[in-house]
């Protein structure tokens, strides 16, 4: 098998198993995370933040930081590139939480939908824009949609893979420190406020995640697996538990286990890794879809 051979070849592994480790950390902070994603119907909200990256790439690109959504930035690059994509999620994150906060009726829910779409075009017209103007510029030559859109495992090196690492701890150790008050609140907002915890502050506090779990996920996964990773897993879950703690146990299960599979079957077959996880993510779904439908 060609994944055996990549993982245990000392060549090969030093090239692969820095992504692998990646996508497997992307999958552990992504499941969690996909939980209040789910919970709180902020799945348009998620594709909204993962599409505004691609705005935030078109300005690396066009200020010479470009390889980003490929791995293929220095360590110098890497963190001024980091936080000019943040910094674009991050203000898309908080400005469709303005729009989606509160408790919204009908009609304002809906403007707030139609809001977050635009947000989303608008980002990739303009990341669009910007990297055909990098590219005539000359500072695009590395540009690859398909690596933007489902990611690269080939281009996953040791110092992106150890910052994954590094900023899914971050993001673990925020969530854990806030489990309490955002796991009531997600479960149950109107109960939550009434014992004090402040929604407001809640809110803010997963978008801000949610743009940096965004960032990070398109360095291997690229946009299409980072948005899928943030609804997915738990809408998978949901099939299978009914409880909290259940839901957030088979949301990681769920995208550990299609991240595996996924990244062997891009290994097998040479499909793109960020394709060949979302198809299992969806087929998993699938499944559950299923099951919950004949359990009746």
């Amino acid at each position: 098998m060609k994944t055996i051979e990549y993982l245990s070849d000392p060549a090969l592994r030093s090239i692969f198993l820095p992504g692998v480790l990646a996508g497997l950390a992307i999958a552990i902070f992504g499941g969690v995370l996909s939980v209040f994603v789910v919970m709180k119907r902020l799945a348009f909200i998620g594709q909204g933040i993962s599409h505004a990256a691609f705005g935030g790439v078109g300005v690396a690109y066009v200020l010479g930081l470009g390889g980003a959504a490929a791995g293929g930035l220095g360590a110098g690059a890497f963190g001024a590139q980091f936080a000019i994509v943040f910094a674009f999620c991050l203000l898309a994150a908080l400005q469709v939480g303005l729009l989606t906060g509160g408790d919204a009726g009908r009609r304002k829910r809906s403007q707030a939908d139609t809001a977050i779409g635009i947000v989303l075009v608008a980002s990739m017209a303009i990341g669009s824009l910007l990297l055909h103007m990098a590219e005539k510029g000359g500072r695009g030559a590395t540009v690859s949609w398909e690596s933007l859109l489902f990611g690269s495992i080939v281009g996953v090196g040791v110092a992106d893979a150890w910052a994954c690492g590094f900023i899914g701890t971050v993001i673990l150790a925020v969530l854990f420190v806030l489990r309490r008050p955002m796991t009531f609140w997600a479960f149950d907002e109107a109960a939550a406020a009434a014992y004090g915890v402040r929604a407001g502050l809640m809110r803010v506090a997963l978008l801000i995640l949610l743009a940096l779990a965004t960032v990070t996920a398109m360095k291997l996964a690229g946009v299409v697996l980072a948005t899928a990773m943030l609804v997915l897993p738990a809408a998978t879950a949901v099939q299978f538990s009914r409880t909290a703690a259940g839901a957030f146990v088979w949301s990681v299960l769920f995208a550990v286990v299609s991240v595996a599979l996924g990244i062997v079957m891009s290994f097998e077959l040479d499909w793109p890794t960020g394709a060949s996880i979302v198809l299992v993510l969806s087929a998993l779904f699938g499944a559950g879809w299923i099951k919950a439908r004949v359990a009746g």
